[in-house]
């Protein structure tokens, strides 16, 4: 059994101080917030719930974009129950159209508020195939390409808070474990579409690779710019949830956001950008997460994608 299993099961900490027994508020402890304003998409229920309240816990004004506004407002409601003060704003955000996600974006920007951070959060899992409002198999559509359209048109918002306030920006992706299961070659650009050959599982893990692909590309871009803004991907949560039924449900939402929450406030992470992490720690993910060619084949294959929808 390797050093990471063994650390998974005792929950002892790796190099960051923090390890898979880590909640989102222990690993946030003390951080200061209030000058910073985040989204979080799917940040109505789950761990995307969680980490909306943890920042807004620690001070920042949290906008929850979801698809369900009745959920987002209950969301909204269990965060200011726990505490008052707490500022959070709900916008409706459907990520599997490309309208929808422009929508957002204009009532975003028509706020008036600076972006700190972003926290491309929401996803679907293991969906029987089925295609969006654009014609775009349903998880890549909402996994990947939303998250990729949103983040673009946020993007310049971000470039000038983290200009104005000389803070530096955080985009955080939630990708996962399975990002590693995919279809031969990771992205099947030809054939994302098709029914024939629809695998539940592996159109999960292409859209979870597609998630820290984009963080990559992105970040790299950022970087040739001389921007102050970081990209880097997340496993949310425990990986063995399956493994722990015993565990309560609760206490998987709570240590879920730990590692977003650690990525997207930690001071340790300043400057930190294109990593991957788990149980708040950095890992190596698969090796086609780290292919930079296919990284940039996914950037101009979604760009394509979003324009002819």
């Amino acid at each position: 059994m390797g050093m990471g299993m063994l650390s998974l099961i005792t929950g002892r900490a790796g190099p960051s101080g923090f390890g898979s027994a880590s909640t989102a508020e222990q690993v946030t402890q003390g951080i200061d917030a209030s000058n910073l304003t985040a989204i979080v998409t799917g940040g109505a229920k789950g761990i995307g719930l969680e980490t909306a309240r943890v920042l807004a816990l620690r001070g920042a004004h949290v906008v929850i974009a979801a698809r369900n506004l009745e959920d987002a407002n209950k969301g909204k409601q269990h965060i200011m129950n726990e505490n008052g003060a707490a500022r959070v704003t709900v916008l409706k955000l459907d990520l599997c159209s490309i309208k929808s996600v422009e929508e957002f974006a204009k009532s975003f920007i028509a706020l008036d508020l600076p972006l700190n951070i972003l926290i491309n959060n929401a996803g679907i899992m293991f969906c029987p195939f089925q295609l969006s409002k654009d014609g775009i198999e349903m998880q890549f559509a909402t996994n990947h390409l939303g998250h990729f359209h949103l983040t673009n048109l946020l993007l310049d918002k971000m470039k000038r808070t983290a200009k104005a306030t000389g803070i530096e920006g955080r985009i955080v992706n939630l990708s996962s474990i399975a990002h590693s299961l995919t279809p031969e070659g990771g992205i099947k650009f030809d054939q994302i579409n098709d029914k024939e050959g629809y695998n539940d599982k592996k159109a999960y893990g292409q859209s979870k690779l597609a998630n820290i692909l984009h963080a990559n590309e992105l970040s790299r871009r950022m970087k040739v710019e001389g921007a102050n803004i970081t990209v880097n991907s997340v496993h949310p949560g425990l990986i063995m949830t399956n493994l722990m039924k015993y565990s309560s449900i609760l206490m998987r939402i709570v240590k879920g956001a730990a590692t977003t929450c650690f990525v997207a406030l930690h001071p340790h992470l300043k400057g930190v950008t294109g990593k991957y992490f788990q149980d708040c720690n950095e890992f190596k993910p698969s090796k086609l997460a780290r292919d930079q060619l296919l990284a940039k084949k996914l950037w101009d294959f979604s760009s394509k994608s979003v324009h002819s929808a």
